[in-house]
């Protein structure tokens, strides 16, 4: 048995924030706050867009951290609460993405979202609506109904899923892609790629998912090394973008798996980027999920004779791209790895199709350290 759900609406168009105005004026929205990256803020861009909304957007709140926090969320609450806000637009990254579902809720409540951040704790039903426009071929957050936050103060950083989060529109304009530099194209590009693969070999794994998640895998496979080259290549930003939405679209149901699992001890111990400390262990884990059937049918059915051949081709991506490979420059030592090991066991670890157990986690970071 299985079901396929997904409410946001996708606009994907060259150039739709050149009409962003005309778009918020035919759903009907007005009285919005614009939730964006701070570079985006401070670059001019988010008050082209401010300009081009025609005066639906009133206010502009930039104060997101790179791996968002419960305090921006609860800041991002107060302005939507203060500004009586009647939608929000998110611009950017995964950041302001998050950082917004999150406040798009809260703002409705009295609470903290610390209330909510991982404790099990149902978010009301109560919400802004959401629209995501996404600034690199990434994180899927326009599709998807998780927001991933970080509490320093308890040194956490954990999902919070909720339908909520669902954007009521995603719109993707390649053109919004065309200025990111290579490092964060190639991180964000290489997200994506483990967002499709892990989708696939998930354990919640669906048909409708799983052609997603192959056809992602085949545009990334494709067209990263050529975004990466020269980012100013119009079509190859556009295939990633179109890649990056399916991904997400693909793994939003069956969620990721161990690499993403290894991916947030990995970001909040080293301050690795999200989607290097993602890729730096899929082809590790691609070779130990190799046993099971649908991995290599997946192999196969992306372009490859096997799973190993597979794997060797996300080891050649990334160091094509100039990623991370092993984790040597970080001189980690045995209670580093200890701690490593036994914070890699999140929840997502459970959906891979392997157990993954210490054992085969000692052995893969020892590889790379």
């Amino acid at each position: 048995m299985w079901k396929y759900f997904h409410p946001t609406t996708v606009i994907f168009e060259d150039g739709a924030m050149d009409r962003i105005g005309k778009i918020l004026e035919e759903n009907n929205l007005k009285n919005g706050v614009l939730v964006s990256d701070p570079f985006f803020a401070q670059n001019g861009l988010a008050d082209k867009i401010m300009k081009n909304s025609d005066g639906r957007l009133i206010s502009i709140y930039s104060d997101v951290e790179p791996n968002p926090t419960v305090v921006n969320v609860d800041n991002c609450a107060n302005v939507l609460k203060e500004q009586k806000a009647e939608f929000v637009l998110a611009l950017g990254g995964g950041s302001a993405m998050d950082c917004a579902k999150a406040a798009a809720t809260t703002c409705k409540t009295d609470d903290s979202i610390v209330k909510y951040h991982g404790t099990g704790v149902a978010l009301p039903a109560e919400h802004l609506p959401l629209i995501a426009v996404p600034t690199t071929a990434g994180t899927g957050s326009e599709v998807t109904g998780v927001s991933v936050l970080t509490d320093h103060d308890l040194n956490k950083k954990a999902p919070v899923v909720s339908n909520n989060f669902y954007p009521t529109y995603a719109i993707i304009d390649p053109q919004m892609t065309l200025s990111v530099p290579p490092r964060i194209t190639a991180s964000t590009g290489l997200d994506v790629l483990c967002h499709a693969v892990e989708a696939y070999w998930s354990v919640n794994h669906q048909p409708i998912c799983d052609a997603m998640a192959e056809h992602a895998t085949r545009l990334v496979f494709k067209y990263l090394r050529r975004v990466v080259k020269d980012g100013s290549d119009v079509h190859a930003r556009t295939k990633m973008c179109q890649a990056s939405v399916i991904a997400g679209l693909a793994f939003n149901l069956p969620k990721t798996t161990s690499s993403h699992a290894c991916s947030y001890p990995l970001t909040s111990m080293f301050h690795i980027a999200h989607g290097e400390a993602c890729a730096l262990t899929l082809d590790y884990f691609a070779r130990v999920n190799k046993v099971d059937p649908r991995v290599q049918n997946f192999a196969k059915t992306v372009g490859f004779d096997s799973v190993d051949a597979m794997a060797d081709e996300i080891a050649q991506l990334k160091k094509d791209v100039g990623v991370l490979t092993d984790l040597k420059e970080f001189n980690i030592d045995e209670k580093q790895l200890d701690e490593l090991v036994a914070a890699s066991h999140h929840p997502n670890m459970l959906n891979n199709p392997i157990e993954i157990t210490d054992e085969i986690l000692y052995d893969m970071y020892r590889k790379m350290i």
